[in-house]
C-alpha cells in the first residue's frame, strides 16, 4: 500500500483524492508500498530546490528526492515529489492540452524517477515516457 501525504503551499485544486487516484493506477503498473510526499509549490521554491540540487537557476516542473534510492537509507519513505503549479499550468496552454493532464503527467513522471526511472538515454527515454504516457491514459478515461 502506498500512503501519500500531500502538503500544498501555493493555491490549486488538487486534492488528495484526486492524487490517489492516479496512484491507484500507477499502482496497477507498479507495485510499491511505503510512504511518499507530494509538494505543491510555486516558481521561487520550486527554482530554490532547483538551484540548490541540480545548479539550475530556473523554474522547472517537477523534481523527485527518492530516499531509497542506494539502499543506505532505511525508512518507509520513498521520496519526495515537487511539482510546481504554476509551471504546470504554462506549460498545460503550451501544449495545448488541459491542466488536469499535465498535472497528472508530471506526477506519474516524479514517481517515475523515485523509481529509478530516468530519460537520459534514448531507449531509457522511451521506457519511461512509454509508463508514464500510459498512466496519463488510464487516469484521462
Amino acid at each position: 500500500m502506498l500512503s501519500i501525504n500531500l502538503n500544498k503551499r501555493v493555491k490549486c485544486p488538487w486534492t488528495q483524492r484526486e492524487i490517489e487516484k492516479v496512484f491507484r493506477i500507477i499502482q496497477k503498473k507498479i507495485k510499491v508500498s511505503g510512504e511518499l510526499e507530494i509538494n505543491i509549490v510555486g516558481d521561487k521554491e520550486i527554482k530554490d530546490l532547483n538551484s540548490r540540487y541540480r545548479g539550475k537557476n530556473k523554474v522547472t516542473d517537477v523534481l523527485a528526492f527518492a530516499w531509497q534510492e542506494d539502499g543506505i537509507i532505511k525508512t518507509k519513505s520513498l521520496g519526495q515529489i515537487y511539482i510546481c503549479y504554476p509551471q504546470i499550468q504554462r506549460q498545460a496552454k503550451e501544449f495545448f492540452v488541459k491542466t488536469k493532464e499535465e498535472f497528472a503527467r508530471m506526477l506519474s513522471h516524479g514517481f517515475l524517477h523515485i523509481m529509478g526511472h530516468d530519460h537520459e538515454k534514448k531507449k531509457e527515454a522511451e521506457i519511461m515516457f512509454g509508463i508514464q504516457e500510459e498512466i496519463v491514459s488510464d487516469y484521462l478515461k
